[in-house]
């Protein structure tokens, strides 16, 4: 099941232009998140951006799920 699961994320990245902007804007957030977690001490600012770039990234990731489930949809009909 893992095995579709990644191989149906390889299909959309390479076919759907809308599953390939998520993908590259969670891998943004993801690289952001990490350079605020690289820090010692985080200001009050860093807090709220770290606490927003989360949001975006969960909020990306359901509408990449969304768009699988679609296409599991799709493949079993």
């Amino acid at each position: 099941m893992e095995q579709h699961n990644e191989e149906l994320k390889a299909h959309l990245m390479a076919t759907s232009d809308e599953y390939r902007s998520l993908a590259q804007q969670h891998a943004q957030y993801h690289r952001q998140l990490e350079e605020l977690e690289a820090k010692q001490h985080l200001t009050l600012e860093d807090e709220i951006e770290e606490q927003r770039l989360k949001k975006q990234k969960l909020r990306l990731k359901d509408q990449m799920n969304e768009i699988l489930a679609r296409s599991r949809a799709h493949q079993v009909a």
